[in-house]
C-alpha cells in the first residue's frame, strides 16, 4: 500500500509540476515584445489601424514600385524611405505619436492604438 502512495505522490507531483511550468511559460510569453507586420501595398498600409503595446516592433515592408514613408503626423518619428522589397522598423514607445502617413502619398494614413507595456523592468 506504501508503494501505491508513493507513486501516486510521484504522479500527482509530475501533474502539478507540468501545470505550473505551462503557466510559468504562457505568463513569460506575454510579457515579450512582438513584432507587428504593416504591409505597403496599392498605396495602402495594410492593416491602416495597428495595435501596439510599448516594446513592440513595427516592420512596415514595401510591396508597391514606389517608395514610401511611415511618418508621424507630427514628425516625432519616421521609417525614412522604404524601397520596393524592403522593410523599415520602428520600437513603439510610450507617448509616441499614434497616426502616420507617407510623405511622398500624404493620403496614404494609419493609425496606431498603443495598450499597455511590454517593456522589460
Amino acid at each position: 500500500m506504501e508503494r501505491l502512495h508513493s507513486r501516486r505522490n510521484v504522479l500527482v507531483g509530475a501533474v502539478v509540476s507540468a501545470t505550473a511550468l505551462a503557466f510559468t511559460r504562457k505568463g513569460a510569453h506575454a510579457q515579450e515584445p512582438g513584432i507587428h507586420v504593416v504591409q505597403i501595398t496599392k498605396f495602402a498600409f495594410v492593416p491602416d489601424r495597428l495595435e501596439v503595446s510599448v516594446g513592440d516592433t513595427i516592420r512596415w515592408t514595401n510591396q508597391d514600385l514606389a517608395p514610401h514613408t511611415a511618418t508621424a503626423g507630427g514628425f516625432g518619428w519616421d521609417s525614412s524611405e522604404i524601397v520596393n522589397g524592403s522593410s523599415a522598423e520602428i520600437v513603439v514607445t510610450e507617448g509616441m505619436e499614434t497616426s502616420y502617413f507617407c510623405v511622398f502619398h500624404p493620403h496614404m494614413r494609419a493609425t496606431l492604438e498603443i495598450s499597455g507595456n511590454r517593456e522589460p523592468r
